[in-house]
């Protein structure tokens, strides 16, 4: 959740890529402790014969594990409380309709259009500190949730759990980017695929939190055993993180290597490097294309939760059969991402793979009105989660590693904030545009919701290629 490559050059030859290491972004020299390396028979070969040499994916390092877990378990503890929520609200504390929807509203925004403050503090403090007090806050929102019975104490314990995760999901990401491209450099193993395999670990968990929360509402637990349950998953995050996690990051190491500046200059440094680390992000013109990009994607996306429904809903006369579609896309994206990201990755650009992905979601919507109705009336729908599906996984690694290859190293952070939180706002945005679509005839809405995406594809056609294709050597220079 707390859900959605770096650029690429033009559409790579049919077989493995090669290691990317010419022009990789600032500050990622140095490979963690634990990178694989290089096979032992390479040991005498010139360095540009090694370079062009193709290499087999090799393993994760253990930090990239740790990484990967961590997602895992973040949405674990999430998911076991949020599929809850509204029902908690309206029919356990009483709350009006809109009062619910405003509860739902803050917490995606205290979390959603928050996540570039977290990345600011990344960068600024490193991953570390950032991530283990947004797992305190979450332990302390969830256990807040679990007891909270009036309108104040519900909302001040929901904008805890939103802030919680937009000052630990941007640390996390950003790290498994720039970890992702040194393990690209070291190995050869296309970065898209370790961004793939974080995101099927981030679905696999979203797939059975639902599952642990119903489980403690059936035996009687309820909805405060359900937050319980979150927020102690979240102390088994927060104790592995405090044992496990580097205390400072390799760039920070070597910027502080040497540095002999008296204190008072290093503050002015310090803020006068994060003004301008702002400045250079925000008008960055291909980074704010690819948030424009990926933006369309997240509006398309947040169709599960408004058009789909009422599709279900005209279709068969309930909702009853929504949760079987949301169970499709978890378990698409479960068996099928780390497969079809690691196709992706050896035959074509990142670029392509974020245009394709943005045409393949186009196709979903506009296959809704011309798809058969079926058994039970839910193959349009069907086809709607399984095209948006199919282009999420192909969409989703490829925007997250581009975003490297169009920022400096040391602004990954707050890039990687900006890319939610921008999007996040067009979200908000669209989501009241495409609202009103839901009271015009059926084959112009979804005729319209199909030019979002497509929009998102012109966008991104724009952005440069970036390495994986035929100019492997290429970095992509932000303009």
């Amino acid at each position: 959740m707390n859900r959605p490559g770096p650029t690429r050059a033009d559409p790579p030859e049919p077989h493995a890529p090669e290691p990317a290491h010419a022009g990789a972004p600032a500050g990622t020299a140095g490979a963690p402790a634990g990178t694989v390396g290089a096979p032992a028979g390479d040991a005498g070969a010139p360095a540009e014969e090694k370079r062009r040499r193709p290499r087999l994916a090799s393993a994760p390092t253990p930090y990239l594990r740790l990484l990967t877990v961590t997602q895992f378990a973040f949405n674990i503890g999430f998911y076991a409380v949020l599929p809850y929520l509204a029902t908690h609200l309206g029919s356990g504390l009483g709350m009006a309709g809109w009062l619910v929807g405003l509860v739902l509203g803050l917490r995606t925004f205290s979390q959603q259009g928050l996540f570039v403050v977290g990345g600011a503090l990344t960068d600024r403090y490193g991953p570390r500190p950032v991530v283990l007090a947004g797992c305190a806050l979450r332990i302390t929102g969830f256990g807040w949730l679990a007891v909270a019975g009036s309108t104040a104490t519900v909302i001040a314990a929901v904008l805890l759990i939103g802030f919680a995760a937009a000052l630990f999901s941007p640390a996390v990401e950003s790290e498994a980017a720039r970890e992702a491209v040194r393990h690209e450099r070291d190995t050869g193993t296309p970065r898209a695929h370790v961004l793939a395999l974080f995101s099927a670990a981030g679905q696999a968990g979203a797939f059975i939190g639902p599952l642990l929360g119903s489980l403690l509402l059936l035996l009687a637990g309820g909805f405060r055993a359900a937050c319980l349950a979150g927020a102690v998953v979240f102390v088994g995050v927060l104790a592995g993180h405090a044992r496990l996690m580097p205390r400072a990051d390799p760039v920070r190491k070597r910027e502080r290597g040497g540095d002999r500046t008296p204190a008072s200059d290093t503050v002015t440094r310090t803020a006068q490097r994060g003004r301008s680390s702002w400045r250079a992000v925000f008008t960055n013109r291909p980074f704010l294309l690819l948030c424009l990009a990926y933006s369309g994607y997240l509006v398309s996306y947040n169709q599960l939760y408004l058009s789909l429904p009422v599709e279900v809903e005209r279709a068969t006369g309930s909702g009853a059969a929504l949760g079987w579609l949301f169970a499709l896309s978890s378990l698409l994206v479960v068996v099928a991402q780390v497969p079809l990201t690691r196709f992706s990755a050896h035959r074509i650009a990142p670029r392509t793979a974020l245009v394709t992905g943005l045409a393949v979601v186009a196709a979903g919507f506009a296959a809704v009105p011309l798809t058969p109705a079926g058994p039970g009336g839910l193959l349009p729908g069907a086809a709607l989660v399984v095209l948006l599906t199919l282009g999420q996984m192909l969409l989703v690694p490829a925007a997250r590693g581009l975003v490297p290859d169009l920022v400096d190293d040391r602004q990954l952070g707050l890039a990687t904030g900006a890319l939610s939180s921008v999007s996040g706002i067009a979200v908000l945005l669209g989501s009241a545009a495409t609202g009103a679509l839901l009271d015009v005839p059926a084959p112009v809405r979804w005729a319209v919701l199909a030019a979002v995406p497509l929009a998102g594809a012109a966008l991104a056609f724009t952005l440069p290629v970036g390495r994986g294709g035929k100019d492997r050597g290429t970095r992509a220079v932000a303009g």
